[in-house]
């Protein structure tokens, strides 16, 4: 009976080891999906916080936060970007989707008057030269 729970144990902590590798799998390729779709997640978030720190005053505890979810954000959206040119209306309709999420998760670390700020933060057009451009279109 002993052997049996052991092993029990065993089978079960090595199914639990494979999946945990298999979530870890699909990071990397939603990552590599990032990097082939022509964008550096790791440097556009650093340009991006570079503007949004001193425009929100955001605290030393609101900076990882706040990076996390950007940089969640741009992987999202290099996975939808091939829609952009085969399905527009589709690509539009995940982005807006993607935005609203954004808005939501950071709802979660800023302060009201830090998300309209935020809000307030929008281009006016999408330029390559404005690294907010990538999270408002």
């Amino acid at each position: 009976m002993k052997k049996l729970f052991i092993l029990s144990a065993l089978v079960l902590g090595l199914n639990l080891a494979a999946n945990a590798q298999s979530i870890l799998n699909k990071v990397g390729t939603a990552a590599n999906v990032a990097t082939a779709a022509g964008i550096d997640v790791n440097s556009l978030t650093s340009g991006i916080l570079g503007k949004l720190t001193p425009a929100l005053s955001l605290t030393e505890v609101q900076k990882p936060k706040v990076s996390t979810i950007v940089k969640d954000f741009l992987i999202q959206k290099a996975t939808i970007l091939a829609t952009k040119k085969t399905d527009p209306a589709a690509y539009q309709s995940k982005f807006g989707k993607l935005v609203s999420g954004l808005k939501s998760n950071l709802g979660t670390v800023l302060t009201v008057a830090q998300l309209t700020k935020f809000t307030s933060l929008k281009p006016t057009t999408n330029t390559a030269s404005n690294a907010l451009s990538q999270l408002f279109y």
